[in-house]
C-alpha cells in the first residue's frame, strides 16, 4: 500500500467527515458512551495521541485546521492502539461547532495556542470572549477547559478572560500553576521550550 493510500484507508477510519447541517452522535462513531474530550490544535498529534493511550476509557476528537497537520497524526494513527482517537479538520467559530453536539464535552484542551505577542496581534489571538462562549456550548456542565502556555503575559490575558466571567471557575488560586500534574505530557515544543528556560504556565476552567 503506497503513502496516499494508506493515508486514504485511515482518513476512512478517523477522520470525521463535515457536512452541512449534521451534528455527529459520538456513540455512534466510537461505539460506547464513554466521555469525550477535544483537543483544539492538535499540531502533531503528541499530546492527543498519548493522552488517548493513557486513558482508552475516554473518547477523543483532535481538531486542527491544516490538513498537513492532520496528515502527520493519521501516520502516527494505530487502528488497535487509537481506536478512541477522531479527527477533524475545522476551524472553530459559532457556526462550525454546531456539528458538535451542545452539552456533550467533559473537557477540552489547548496546549501552547499562539500567544501573539505583539500588541498589534492581540486580536489574534484565540481565547477571547467570542471564543469561550463557542467553547461553553458544548462543554457539559461542570465540564473542564485546560490550558497552557509559557508566554506570561498571555497566560494573563486569558485567566483575566475566564474572571470577567460568572460562568466559569478557575482551579489555580491566582488562575495558574507552574507545577504540572501527575501523567503530565511533555511535548517536543514544551521540552524545547523549557530548554531556553520557559517554564509553563497550566490554566483549568471549570464550568458552572
Amino acid at each position: 500500500m503506497t503513502d496516499k493510500e494508506l493515508l486514504q484507508y485511515k482518513r476512512e477510519i478517523f477522520e470525521l467527515k463535515i457536512e452541512a447541517g449534521k451534528v455527529f452522535c459520538f456513540a455512534n462513531i466510537f461505539g460506547n458512551n464513554n466521555p469525550v474530550h477535544i483537543e483544539i490544535g492538535s499540531g502533531r498529534g503528541e499530546f492527543l495521541l498519548k493522552k488517548a493511550e493513557q486513558n482508552p476509557q475516554i473518547n477523543f476528537v483532535g481538531i486542527d485546521l491544516k490538513d498537513k497537520r492532520i496528515k502527520t497524526i493519521l501516520r502516527k494513527l494505530d487502528e488497535d492502539k487509537h481506536n478512541n482517537v477522531r479527527l477533524m479538520r475545522i476551524f472553530i467559530n459559532n457556526e462550525s461547532i454546531a456539528v458538535i453536539p451542545s452539552n456533550s464535552i467533559a473537557r477540552i484542551y489547548l496546549i501552547y495556542p499562539d500567544p501573539w505577542p505583539k500588541k498589534r496581534h492581540f486580536k489574534r489571538r484565540i481565547i477571547n470572549q467570542a471564543f469561550i462562549d463557542v467553547l461553553k456550548k458544548v462543554l457539559r456542565q461542570n465540564g473542564v477547559i485546560e490550558i497552557s502556555t509559557d508566554h506570561a503575559d498571555y497566560a494573563n490575558w486569558i485567566v483575566e478572560h475566564f474572571q470577567n466571567r460568572d460562568d466559569f471557575m478557575t482551579k489555580y488560586e491566582g488562575g495558574f500553576s507552574r507545577q504540572k500534574e501527575e501523567n503530565h505530557i511533555v511535548t517536543y515544543f514544551e521540552d524545547l521550550k523549557r530548554i531556553k528556560g520557559f517554564e509553563p504556565y497550566f490554566m483549568r476552567f471549570r464550568r458552572e
